[in-house]
């Protein structure tokens, strides 16, 4: 747990785990939104948290056997967010895989969240 400001921030291993595997179960075609991840790793306020653990994944990484589909991640406007550190390289990347799935990209990243966020149900994680 590290603390930033007044607030406390989680930045542990385990609740990245949770995150992933919410994460893996957004299926193709479907978007969700960091605050909704967080909600369903059961992170109150963890929107941040998300965008952390997004940034922590390595591209190996694997959730029952599958890759975790970091790119499904999107802010709550409906838009690709840069990850941190990044030089835009990773946006542009971000919105050919979502294309890949069938999701339209709009200008400026932004995908529509009434047709393409996923709906999914709270798991225990």
């Amino acid at each position: 747990m590290t603390r930033v400001g007044r607030r406390r921030v989680v930045r542990d291993q385990r609740a990245f785990e949770k995150i992933w595997r919410v994460v893996a179960r957004v299926p193709r075609g479907r978007v969700a939104t960091y605050g909704q991840i967080a909600r369903m790793a059961g992170l109150l306020n963890g929107a941040r948290t998300v965008g952390w653990a997004m940034r922590a994944l390595s591209e190996d990484r694997r959730i029952g056997g599958r890759r975790v589909p970091w790119h499904r991640v999107i802010n709550a406007q409906g838009a690709i967010s840069l990850r941190g550190g990044e030089d835009g390289v990773g946006a542009p990347r971000q919105a050919a895989a979502l294309r890949r799935e069938g999701i339209t990209v709009l200008r400026g990243g932004r995908i529509d969240l009434g047709r393409y966020l996923w709906r999914g149900q709270r798991q225990r994680t």
